[in-house]
């Protein structure tokens, strides 16, 4: 799995975490929260092949063009980042040792992490 980093994919999430369009979800929400084939494959009908790339952090040159393979590390439902896809993808680029969508992933988690949700103080 060649990949590398999606840069303008990257500066669009790191535009919807600073607008507050994140989930503040936990790591293992993903599998639920994620979308599914179907939705997926209704987003590149309605918007594009190109605009469901912005929902990637990284991007596979060895994938044809107009192909869902040919992006990964997904962090979004196409509304909001969520938390728990950034970590899986932060998770899954170490693993992988690729390190600018690690640290990308690793950005993007500090943002969301900035505003986090206070505990109420009873």
């Amino acid at each position: 799995m060649p990949a590398k980093l999606h840069k303008s994919a990257f500066q669009y999430a790191k535009e919807l975490a600073s607008e507050g369009k994140f989930v503040f979800d936990e790591r293992d929400a993903w599998s639920e929260h994620q979308p599914t084939a179907q939705q997926e494959n209704e987003f590149i009908a309605e918007h594009g092949f190109a605009e469901y790339g912005r929902w990637h952090l990284a991007i596979d040159d060895s994938e044809p063009v107009d192909t869902k393979a040919r992006y990964k590390f997904p962090y979004g439902d196409f509304k909001n980042v969520h938390r728990c896809a950034v970590l899986s993808a932060e998770s899954r680029a170490g693993q992988y040792k690729y390190l600018d969508i690690e640290n990308a992933a690793a950005h993007l988690l500090g943002m969301i992490d900035a505003h986090k949700p206070a505990a109420s103080a009873r």
